[in-house]
């Protein structure tokens, strides 16, 4: 145990420099697509298959530029990423707003594709906040890992590692300072799940004005598909 701690400091990207694995980006990105494609047709902005199509030709010029590990940053890159998540942001709270008309104003009958349909929305508004936090963050995962730490943007959210410095032994030897610890995409999804649940932050605070505008609107929209949405579902499968 106390050799695992002691390789705490040596175990991270930033260090080796790797980057940050692709393939859980590219997962979380096709389940929000897929899940987009498989709204009921009145929550379409566009043709079932127009929007997911472009997202999708997004996708692959940044899965060339970092095939397996994100190292190589362009401003092209920085550009195809977050036009790619703000497409399935904006199209997932159009469907919600969409979805939220359809509620109010008809008279809905089918409960069981409502509550499925609700439940696509909460779990893509999830998965594209993640994402988005994930992207901006301290100059994006390129930066987080490939830049040393005195030339990073500065920081959107604090996490509890970053903190941890003088804390018991062995919390503090996994701690920013010490290990060097940077998050990661499922940190991100992490905090995107405990602000869609609990609705505020946790363990993780926002703290430029950009996340915490975002963690606002993610909250409010995760507030309506729970109480509103969800149990409208509820009302008529009774």
């Amino acid at each position: 145990m106390a050799r695992t701690r002691r390789e705490a400091s040596t175990r991270h990207p930033r260090h080796e420099r790797r980057g940050e694995v692709r393939l859980p980006a590219v997962v979380a990105t096709l389940t929000a697509i897929g899940l987009y494609l498989f709204l009921p047709e009145q929550l379409l902005v566009a043709p079932r298959y127009v929007l997911p199509a472009l997202e999708c030709l997004l996708l692959v010029p940044l899965v060339a530029i970092n095939p397996t590990r994100l190292t190589r940053q362009t401003r092209a890159f920085r550009v195809l990423s977050l036009t790619l998540v703000g497409l399935i942001a904006v199209s997932n709270l159009v469907a919600l707003v969409i979805l939220v008309h359809e509620l109010v104003s008809a008279g809905v009958k089918d409960g069981k594709s409502l509550l499925v349909a609700a439940l696509q929305v909460w779990l893509t508004n999830v998965i594209v906040f993640g994402l988005a936090y994930w992207e901006l963050d301290r100059g994006g995962p390129v930066s987080r890992t490939q830049l040393p730490r005195s030339a990073l943007p500065l920081a959107d959210f604090r996490f509890s590692q970053d903190e941890n410095d003088d804390a018991i032994q062995e919390v503090a030897d996994g701690a920013s300072g010490t290990s060097d610890w940077v998050p990661t995409l499922v940190d991100y999804l992490y905090v995107s799940v405990t602000n869609s649940t609990a609705f505020s932050p946790t363990d993780t605070m926002p703290l430029s004005s950009r996340a915490k505008l975002l963690m606002s609107i993610q909250s409010v929209s995760a507030l309506i598909t729970s109480l509103l949405v969800i149990a409208r579902a509820v009302s008529i499968l009774h």
